[in-house]
């Protein structure tokens, strides 16, 4: 296990400082890990992923969801945060995603434009901002410009920065594939070398190695694989995202070997939500059971 790093640890201003221990430490568990619900898929995925669970497509459902399953924060777009989010404002924290894009055009020049700022945070009351990078795509020279802008407010405002580190591009897909050991552990360097203070992660899957350079093409254990993202990060927080909706148990051993490996947490969207609202809530006391066992300071 990487010990995971106190915030005392991170170089982080004021505010920041601030902003994190109130996520990490006042909601949730508040023993130091994080457990975050995302709600941004309508606009990246669009209205399907709701089919299973309708009432999801509401967002007072989810947000209310967030409160009972004791969430560290939600994270939403610019539109639902100004239109439902006030309803919750102090009970649960927000972060203000700042970017996306829709599913419908082809990922191989991927870039995710900016539809709020971090001073539209800063107004919203949100506690951190999400930005989405696209680690390895054509279209980084713009995606790198835009990135530094936000970083560089954020650094301003003390507001903390949580970095959506995803691969993306057709570099990418004949490397390993976006969720390969090597471009999941080369996005969390990234966002580290590029002043993150969180980093979102998917799972790294180390038998995904066709064309992958020779470091990564032996044989590694998922736990290995996990191990190294998380060293990569260094003293960039890291969590470790859910995905595609998936059976209990894979999810649930998910979580225990990013835990164990050191993650700060989980950020667990569509294997939520997308279930009827009693078996979300027990599925979530599942998941809040193995974050107990890795409280950090």
């Amino acid at each position: 296990m990487v010990p995971r790093p106190a915030l005392a640890e991170l170089g982080l201003t004021t505010g920041k400082k601030t902003r994190l221990h109130r996520i990490l430490h006042q909601h949730g568990l508040g023993n130091g890990t994080a457990f975050f619900l995302p709600y941004d898929q309508g606009l990246e995925h669009g209205p399907r992923d709701f089919f299973a669970n309708p009432p999801a497509g509401d967002p007072k459902y989810v947000l209310r969801l967030a409160v009972e399953g004791g969430f560290n924060g939600v994270v939403v777009q610019i539109g639902l945060a100004e239109k439902f989010y006030w309803e919750y404002a102090g009970e649960l924290p927000l972060v203000l995603k700042l970017n996306g894009k829709t599913e419908i055009p082809s990922d191989a020049d991927a870039l995710s434009p900016l539809h709020g700022s971090v001073e539209d945070a800063v107004r919203l009351g949100a506690d951190a901002v999400g930005y989405t990078l696209y680690v390895g795509t054509p279209a980084q020279e713009r995606d790198f410009a835009q990135y530094r802008q936000v970083r560089t407010d954020a650094q301003r405002l003390g507001m903390p920065l949580i970095v959506w580190a995803y691969p993306r591009g057709s570099a990418i897909e004949a490397k390993g594939g976006r969720d390969s050991f090597y471009a999941v552990d080369y996005a969390a360097r990234t966002a580290a070398e590029l002043g993150a203070d969180v980093v979102k992660v998917n799972f790294p899957h180390p038998d995904k190695n066709t064309g992958v350079p020779e470091s990564y093409s032996g044989e590694f254990t998922s736990q290995q694989a996990i191990d190294a993202v998380v060293r990569s990060a260094g003293r960039t927080l890291l969590l470790v995202s859910g995905g595609g909706r998936a059976g209990d148990e894979a999810m649930l051993e998910k979580a225990r070997e990013s835990m164990e490996a050191g993650a700060t947490g989980l950020i667990f969207g569509r294997n939520v939500w997308q279930r009827d609202h009693d078996e979300s809530l027990r599925f979530v006391a599942a998941l809040r059971e193995i974050l107990a066992k890795h409280p950090s300071t």
